[in-house]
């Protein structure tokens, strides 16, 4: 049984993670920690996950590496210094980190790098995302990564990402490739968050045990 540590318990995504976790036979939750908790607790965990802001992520983060313990890691919003030290510290501990560590977007990453490599330089790349009113990050991690993937993939930079602010989307992302003939649209909407739950869930059993190094959910899921 996994040992499982869940930061930022109280919130939308650690509350999800608590109660799926719970219901998981694989997992035994041994520490739920709060803003003012101490990350100690981690001790006595195998694994963390962690959605909570940026700063708090990385406290725990250097908490894990100095503790020998994995980390999951699903924040959103990190700045380039804080993805480096991320990196930095996964040369010590096993780091699962993933701007979306929903299944189905990471699908989605696959089949655009597919696309990106097939049309090359021919077609023309826009990237439009939809999220909730609230969400600080714009764009979002996931469009971020996509752009990524695409430039990667056919050496194309995506120079125009659409993101909407609105309501209460959870996650709309579209990838549109065009030419003068034709046109394709990739496109993965969320439902509920408990997508992103269950692929952290997921990340969380394959990270136990691994050797140090950052992991993706690409890696999680063999699609890369």
């Amino acid at each position: 049984m996994i040992k499982l540590a869940i930061s930022g318990y109280q919130g939308k995504m650690g509350q999800r993670i608590t109660a799926l976790a719970a219901e998981d036979k694989e997992f035994n939750i041994t520490a739920k920690i709060e803003m003012n908790d101490s990350i100690e607790a981690v001790k006595a965990a195998d694994v963390l996950i962690e959605f909570t802001s940026p700063e708090a992520t990385i406290e725990h983060l250097r908490a894990c590496a100095k503790l020998s313990k994995s980390i999951v890691i699903g924040t959103t919003g990190l700045s380039e210094a804080q993805l480096s030290e991320i990196k930095l510290t996964a040369k010590a501990v096993p780091v699962v980190y993933s701007p979306n560590m929903s299944v189905g977007v990471n699908c989605l990453f696959g089949l655009v790098r597919s696309a990106a490599k097939k049309l090359g330089l021919d077609y023309e790349v826009n990237i439009v995302e939809a999220h909730h009113a609230h969400k600080k990050d714009s764009p979002s991690g996931t469009a971020k990564r996509l752009a990524q993937i695409i430039k990667e993939s056919s050496g194309r930079e995506v120079k125009n990402i659409n993101a909407i602010r609105e309501g209460e989307i959870i996650g709309d992302h579209r990838v549109i490739f065009e030419s003068s003939v034709d046109k394709i649209e990739l496109f993965h909407t969320a439902k509920t968050r408990d997508i992103f739950v269950l692929g952290a869930l997921r990340a969380a059993k394959f990270i136990v045990g691994k050797k140090p190094g950052l992991y993706s959910m690409e890696d999680v899921l063999g699609i890369k």
